[in-house]
């Protein structure tokens, strides 16, 4: 505040203490140099002597400013005091200002540009009217669309002409290529319809058909439904008599199969290596489950595929575990084990009835032999 009001009284007592032939200092009232000092440093350079960076606004250059004068200015009374500095910010704040002035003038121009781009812009109505074509008046938009079609239908009118001179180019050699694949095709047809025919009347005549069953009687309608074809009925019929199945009837068989035999093989193996088992057993063991457990993971695969192809949705199956199959291979051999146990008891039970019974009349017919 004080550098503010006083600014005046301080210039005209330096001014009047400077020799007139040394050029005075650029001092500055309000925002307006007192001196002919033309500023010579380039924009970036400027906005480093104000701490501040491209794009700043205006108030940011001014408070920038405020502050370093208040730091430089030599009558400010401050320890920081430096006159070539202030010059130097002074010379960047004329240069910055300027910038940013320029920078704001370009961009009002370009919005007015823009705005008057925008109010020739064809209206929502306009563009549907002439297939999006011309700009201004409807009028003026009118004339650009007959312009447009006139060169559109030239141009139309030429690709047709050289289209039509290429095909009578190409048109002879389509036509003989297409002729002579035509014409494969209906010899390899015609050969494969007579080499069929030729092997029906050799086994004909060979009595290859004699013993068939039902020959000579027409076909019989195995279903009552009326929605369902009867000669689709009969054919299916047919293959279902003499051994063909579906790939999901044949797959599901597979599956089953394969359980049964990947358990009873578990189970043996099991059996084998009895109770109660060694550490060697017992690896022998582990090296038999894991194996077991890469064959029931084939087997889930299996039944992916089976369900896929599978066409009730009730039939589709479900994953087999390896581990609820391991504890019940242990079950089942815990079971056997304790089945010939019982077995073994009885047999000796057995055994010793009929020592009771039958053992002095055996002693008697030894002695006597």
């Amino acid at each position: 505040v004080m550098l503010t009001n006083n600014i005046g009284h301080h210039l005209m007592v330096r001014q009047a203490m400077i020799p007139r032939n040394l050029k005075p200092f650029p001092y500055i009232c309000g925002n307006r140099m007192l001196s002919g000092y033309k500023p010579k440093s380039n924009i970036k350079d400027s906005y480093k002597v104000l701490e501040l960076e491209e794009g700043c606004s205006l108030d940011d250059i001014r408070n920038s400013y405020r502050s370093l004068a208040k730091k430089y200015h030599p009558d400010s009374g401050s320890a920081t005091a430096d006159s070539e500095a202030f010059m130097k910010v002074e010379e960047a704040y004329r240069v910055v200002l300027s910038d940013v002035t320029t920078k704001k003038k370009s961009n009002e121009n370009n919005e007015e540009e823009e705005d008057q781009f925008k109010s020739k812009a064809p209206q929502h109505r306009h563009y549907l009217s002439f297939e999006g074509v011309g700009f201004g008046t409807p009028s003026q938009r009118e004339k650009q669309y007959m312009q447009f079609r006139v060169d559109r239908a030239t141009e139309q009118v030429l690709e047709y002409r050289k289209q039509r001179l290429e095909s009578q180019y190409a048109v002879t050699d389509l036509m003989k290529a297409k002729d002579v694949r035509q014409s494969k095709k209906v010899k390899i047809t015609q050969a494969v319809e007579r080499l069929v025919e030729d092997l029906i009347q050799e086994s004909m005549a060979k009595g290859d058909f004699d013993n068939l069953s039902g020959k000579g009687k027409p076909l019989k309608k195995f279903s009552d439904c009326p929605h369902i074809d009867p000669m689709t009925h009969n054919l299916n019929r047919i293959l279902i008599d003499n051994g063909y199945q579906p790939e999901w009837i044949l797959l599901q068989k597979e599956i089953r199969e394969t359980i049964e035999r990947l358990r009873k093989s578990i189970v043996a193996s099991r059996s084998k290596l009895g109770g109660p088992m060694t550490p060697y057993r017992q690896k022998q063991w582990s090296r038999i489950c894991e194996q077991f457990v890469e064959d029931i993971r084939k087997l889930n695969k299996r039944i992916d595929n089976f369900n896929l192809v599978v066409p009730i949705l009730s039939r589709q199956m479900v994953h087999f575990s390896a581990d609820k199959e391991i504890v019940r291979a242990q079950k089942t051999y815990q079971a056997l084990m304790e089945n010939r146990e019982a077995s073994n008891s009885d047999t000796k039970e057995n055994e010793e009835e009929n020592i009771k019974r039958f053992g002095w009349k055996s002693l008697f017919k030894w002695l006597n032999i």
